[in-house]
């Protein structure tokens, strides 16, 4: 059995600054530009019965605004009238309205059950759409962002199944067979679930593919699906398609398509509804286990044997229970009864007494130990004395115990720690597994559209941007920018609904659901001279923040950054924010 190697992400030395001081807040205006929208974005909201936090992470977070990193400065929304309209800046002073480059064939508004439609430029060329009903386009768009051979036309357009959003795509070219691969991300409802949400995330890695270039059609060539118990934040196909890496809290594995499917499935129903075969409890001196009866059952269809270490019980012939005890009884005053209730009740005295089992036959897993009420509270009586219903009993102890109201949030941790794991494409096995532990996970950027996206994660007070490379390189992951206490920042932020960075990593800058946005430029050499008072030395450079306040009250559906601009959608306007100049 192939073991996934434990990894660990090598932070750069000389991409930290140790000596960082903070930002310091600027008041100098960032041009802000609006544009009204013709028809209103097709936001869907939660429905009654899409509850959990994994819904509202998916669905209820979603990105509405949408950035072809094929083509600098050029984003995508979707409107209620299933037009997919697109805005590309050459110059922010003649900027033009958003452009109507597709429309949906279907009626989005005729399901009843649909998520929000969700788009992916999978290249330069080519880009994956979901209507949100559950069926899945990809389109050949031809060279993008107003060129005169742009023309969007699907290629693709299959249903499959219950709604889904586009976690990511990518294009494959090889021996002149062309596919693509998508990873489409549903939450389905899981029935047999009462201790959880009653929900799973499911990720279907699905392959579409044409042969050759005399066949025009593409076909599905591959599914298979991940299951896991929480949304993840980041999911991306390597880019040779070898493999798939995932940053979430729970982890997921791959379970068997079509047939294969459904028998496991079956296995699991049938194991989780089974019973246990018995049931038993202990005190200091004795041993009781109770065994539910068929009906018409008489003494003379049971037989129990007790020996010092051994138990063998026998109903109609057939043996029921077989093996040795945890530890030695008296088996002469040893006996077995049947209750009114159709149940066989058997008392076995301990010879240790005082002795705890923790299991009755050693290595049988068919029966269930009980707590009777008495021993409960028994325990919860022994245990009092490390434990209070005041928050601090004893102000004036030396040692006073931790105070949770003086933390911060941002030093608070996660009760499950994320992982970033990758599966093989092939074996469809876990080959890579990385424990973030306290790392936590940011958002993520695409620096370059050829390459995997990036993922930030905290990491003390900082924010450290990773590019994951091809899981046939020794340096999987590269730390490749740094963005001084942001971490930290950030965490202060309570309102905070999108988190972004500019690809040349100028910048990074979050907005609110509501109106603000605030920008963390990288440190800059000083035009004038600073001091630091209390060490003396000069300051060579300093890190400005930003607040950028937009005039309106909708609520913030879309956000993102370019190099030069930040673009910001609400249901109605979009807005762009000037942040850096051409160089």
């Amino acid at each position: 059995m192939d073991v996934a190697a434990n990894c660990s992400l090598r932070v750069k030395r000389p991409l930290l600054d140790p000596r960082f001081e903070g930002y310091k807040l600027s008041l100098e205006p960032l041009p802000c530009y609006q544009l009204e929208l013709d028809a209103a974005v097709a936001e869907v909201k939660l429905r009654d019965d899409q509850y959990t936090l994994e819904h509202m992470h998916a669905f209820g977070m979603y990105n509405y605004l949408h950035c072809d990193s094929w083509y600098q400065d050029s984003v995508y929304y979707i409107d209620n009238l299933g037009r997919i309209m697109n805005l590309t800046v050459m110059l922010d002073t003649a900027l033009g309205k958003p452009r109507e480059v597709f429309r949906l064939p279907t009626d989005l508004t005729a399901c009843d059950n649909r998520l929000c439609a969700s788009i992916h430029f999978t290249s330069s060329t080519w880009v994956a759409l979901s209507d949100g009903t559950g069926r899945l386009y990809l389109i050949e768009t031809g060279e993008r962002g107003n060129s005169p051979s742009e023309k969007w036309e699907i290629m693709f357009n299959e249903e499959l199944g219950n709604p889904f959003i586009i976690i990511h795509s990518i294009s494959l070219l090889k021996d002149e067979d062309h596919s693509i691969a998508t990873l489409l991300l549903r939450i389905e409802k899981e029935e047999l679930d009462m201790k959880g949400s009653g929900f799973y995330v499911s990720l279907e890695w699905i392959t579409i593919s044409k042969k050759n270039k005399d066949n025009k059609k593409y076909e599905i060539i591959k599914r298979d699906i991940l299951h896991g118990k929480s949304v993840p934040h980041y999911a991306a196909f390597e880019p040779d398609g070898n493999g798939l890496m995932i940053v979430s809290y729970k982890s997921f594995t791959f379970v068997q398509v079509g047939e294969d499917l459904e028998e496991s499935k079956d296995e699991n129903m049938s194991e989780k509804i089974k019973e246990p075969l018995y049931y038993w409890q202990q005190s200091e001196d004795d041993l009781t286990v109770t065994i539910w009866l068929p009906e018409d059952s008489t003494k003379e269809d049971i037989q129990v044997q007790f020996l010092p270490d051994h138990i063998n019980i026998v109903m109609k012939g057939q043996r029921f229970l077989e093996g040795n005890l945890y530890s030695s009884v008296d088996h002469e005053s040893s006996t077995w009864i049947i209750k009114e209730n159709n149940s066989l009740e058997i008392s076995l005295i301990k010879k240790n007494e005082g002795l705890t089992w923790p299991e009755l036959v050693v290595g049988d897993k068919q029966g269930k130990f009980t707590r009777d009420s008495a021993q409960c509270a028994a325990i919860a009586e022994r245990l009092m004395h490390l434990t209070s219903e005041e928050l601090n009993p004893n102000p004036d102890k030396e040692k006073p115990p931790c105070n949770a109201q003086e933390l911060e949030e941002c030093d608070i941790f996660y009760e499950e720690s994320s992982s970033l794991c990758r599966f093989d494409g092939s074996t469809l096995k876990t080959t890579h597994v990385v424990n973030l532990g306290s790392n936590q996970y940011l958002f993520s950027v695409i620096v370059d559209p050829k390459e995997m996206p990036c993922f930030c994660l905290r990491h003390d007070v900082d924010a450290l941007l990773w590019q994951p490379h091809s899981g046939t390189q020794d340096d999987m992951w590269e730390h490749i920018a740094t963005f001084n206490a942001l971490g930290y920042v950030q965490a202060s932020k309570r309102d905070k609904k999108f988190f972004a960075c500019a690809p040349n990593y100028s910048y990074a800058a979050l907005c609110e659901c509501l109106r603000r946005v605030f920008i963390y430029r990288q440190p800059t050499p000083m035009s004038t001279v600073l001091y630091n008072r209390k060490e003396g030395r000069q300051v060579g450079q300093v890190a400005k923040q930003q607040v950028a306040s937009l005039e309106t009250n909708d609520p913030i559906l879309g956000f993102q950054a370019t190099n030069e601009r930040l673009f910001v959608l609400t249901t109605k306007n979009l807005f762009l924010i000037k942040v850096n100049t051409e160089n």
